[in-house]
């Protein structure tokens, strides 16, 4: 946890994603990633000399499977303020369905708004999400892959319509230790009841680049370096020849 913890404090020195008095809601779906973060954040708060509340939010989506109680159980042990707002999620997604197969993007779209607004009606100015170092690594392949652009979710967002702000404080913490420590403290966990869990474009990703690494050892370093070495970016930069612009438009104009 020791290690852990100081992967949050560098990402939280980096990017400033707490302050003094702010009101985190960490969103909770009860999986390994979100029971340790608000695990590992409750552990950071009692140690950082800064002050800060935390509370954890969890989306009943409808889905179904296995219980949330041990999860929320665990945290009321704990003393961590634990809260579970029910929703329509699963019954709007099953109503629209494109080609008999739930939209993963709408899916993220009304999760969002969900914690978004659970937050709020309970005091919070953050929001705090379990979206790791590999998450932000197989999102940047995606968006080169299916969106030609080079792009992945920022550490911190400031929401300015809802006056949300979202933070990610484990963005350099890997999958692998985040297993490593939930075996460790022996975390309860509640497996995802989604319909389409492991049978997605970003598993297929996440399956790629799981195969590279076993080839070629540093790159998963390398890939997390990548996404804040803004000294190091070297892309391609259009230089147009005006002139040879404006007679190109000009001829358009006459044909």
């Amino acid at each position: 946890m020791k290690a852990l913890i100081q992967k949050i404090a560098q990402a939280d020195t980096d990017f400033s994603l707490i302050q003094a008095d702010d009101v985190i809601a960490v969103g909770l779906s009860g999986g390994k990633d979100s029971t340790l973060l608000l695990t590992a954040l409750e552990a950071y708060r009692k140690q950082s000399r800064k002050p800060f509340k935390l509370t954890g939010i969890h989306i009943d989506l409808g889905f179904g499977g296995l219980p949330f109680e041990p999860v929320k159980n665990y945290f009321n042990q704990e003393d961590i303020e634990c809260h579970v707002f029910p929703s329509h999620i699963a019954e709007i997604l099953n109503l629209n369905k494109k080609k008999d197969v739930i939209q993963c993007s709408l899916c993220s779209k009304l999760k969002k708004g969900a914690v978004i607004k659970a937050a709020k009606s309970l005091g919070c100015n953050k929001v705090a999400f379990a979206h790791h170092a590999d998450d932000a690594i197989e999102t940047l392949f995606l968006n080169m892959i299916y969106g030609g652009k080079l792009a992945t979710f920022e550490p911190s967002m400031y929401m300015t319509k809802t006056e949300v702000t979202f933070i990610r404080p484990f963005v350099y913490v890997k999958e692998k230790d985040i297993i490593s420590n939930v075996k460790t403290l022996n975390l309860p966990i509640k497996p995802s009841a989604c319909p389409v869990d492991g049978s997605t474009k970003r598993q297929a990703i996440k399956e790629m680049l799981n195969a590279l690494y076993t080839s070629f050892p540093p790159a998963h370093d390398n890939f997390i370096t990548m996404l804040h070495n803004q000294d190091q970016l070297d892309l391609w930069k259009k230089s147009v020849d005006k002139e040879i612009l404006l007679h190109y438009t000009q001829d358009k104009q006459k044909q």
